[in-house]
């Protein structure tokens, strides 16, 4: 508890924790808000998928450009320009969709408001990055715990909006969360001391991406987003095929409290390994969580392995998140936290489209195996050697 006290008492910690945290409830409300909306004026879950997966598309694509643009001067000006226009494009595509129009304008509109998500996750990873080393892994720790909690609260306020209200609700309230974070976050006392770095030369729009030892930790993540991707499909199937379809949600529930367990352990813990040694073996201990899935006779079986196994995966993204502030370069950090955002959303939804497949053709078990190779995969990238990272001095600034 004395190390997240000390995470705690750092000047802006307090805001970029509860910003970071209402800021990043939009990621996880509004693909499914949309999908429920869309759904109920269309009829269509066909033409309601298509919405979802282009908001979160066009959100994953236009983060590293949003990222790269932060890093040249300070992330400001981008958080108070998409707090100005993001709920603007949402109340946009709420009345495309309730009045109507035809679907390439629905997914226009989705895309229009994806592109234009407020970037605060990559913001508050790089502002972390620029703490003390001596908290900075736990500060990653309470970050990775905060977004674990962020998949678990987001779909239930949507659920509990769609019931009470619409899905229209959901929306407008994501996109006052949306607002309050980009403004906490841009007016922040650590976003007024951050002092760009500038490149020394100029660089490709990659440079970022094949920099000294990013791509194994973004491949890695990537194939392990991808068995997370088939996971999240499998579980709801998984309570269907057990007459138990009303379970999927706290199936779901488990597996992310059991992240957050883990992860508020692994954040009090000094380790003294070093990181790239850490990440190999909590992603080993990932795949060994995950493996045991595909024995799963029940719900309820299922639900304590999902608990037990999800123990590890906030440590391994805390683990991550430690890599990638310390591979990137120094002027990309925003960026550089960007493109592990991109590569993974795209990631997991690659593996939701494979896992869902999968269940079509050979049930869920095939989905299961699915998460595990994932996993396995992520071990093995991170086995292959790579051009070492060169030894750098890091700016600090407190936050």
């Amino acid at each position: 508890m004395r190390s997240y006290l000390s995470v705690w008492r750092l000047p802006s910690a307090p805001v970029l924790l509860l910003a970071g945290f209402a800021g990043r409830l939009p990621s996880a409300m509004v693909p499914l808000a949309l999908l429920l909306m869309v759904q109920q004026q269309t009829g269509s879950y066909a033409v309601a998928g298509l919405a979802s997966a282009t908001y979160g598309l066009a959100m994953a694509a236009m983060a590293p450009v949003l990222g790269r643009l932060a890093d040249r001067r300070t992330p400001r000006p981008v958080l108070l320009a998409q707090a100005a226009v993001y709920p603007l494009l949402l109340v946009l595509l709420v009345a495309v969709v309730l009045g109507g129009a035809p679907t390439p304008a629905v997914v226009a509109a989705a895309a229009a408001a994806g592109a234009a998500t407020p970037l605060v996750s990559g913001t508050v990873r790089a502002l972390w990055s620029r703490v003390d080393p001596a908290v900075r892994g736990t500060a990653y720790a309470l970050d990775a715990t905060a977004t674990e909690l962020v998949f678990v609260a987001g779909p239930t306020v949507v659920a509990a909006l769609a019931v009470l209200a619409s899905p229209a609700w959901a929306l407008a309230v994501a996109g006052a969360l949306a607002v309050c974070g980009a403004l906490a976050i841009a007016t922040s006392g650590a976003m007024r001391r951050w002092v760009p770095v500038p490149a020394a030369e100029r660089t490709s729009p990659f440079a970022t991406v094949l920099a000294p030892g990013m791509p194994r930790v973004l491949l890695s993540g990537s194939a392990l987003m991808l068995g997370f991707g088939a996971l999240e499909v499998a579980i709801p199937a998984f309570a269907d095929e057990s007459g138990s379809p009303g379970l999927s949600g706290l199936l779901l529930a488990l597996w992310s409290l059991g992240s957050v367990a883990g992860g508020l352990w692994f954040g009090a813990r000094v380790v003294s390994a070093s990181l790239p040694r850490q990440y190999r073996w909590l992603l080993l201990g990932v795949t060994i969580g995950l493996a045991p899935l595909v024995a799963a006779s029940s719900p309820w079986v299922l639900g304590a392995l999902l608990f037990l196994g999800g123990t590890a995966i906030a440590p391994t993204l805390t683990v991550q998140s430690s890599l990638v502030g310390s591979l990137a370069p120094a002027h990309a950090t925003t960026e550089a936290f960007t493109w592990l955002s991109t590569m993974a959303t795209g990631a997991s939804a690659l593996g939701a489209a494979l896992g869902g497949a999968l269940i079509d053709s050979s049930g869920v078990t095939g989905s299961l195996l699915l998460a595990v190779a994932g996993a396995a995969a992520a071990v093995v990238v991170t086995l292959v050697p790579g051009r070492a990272a060169p030894a750098r001095p890091r700016e600090r600034v407190a936050a």
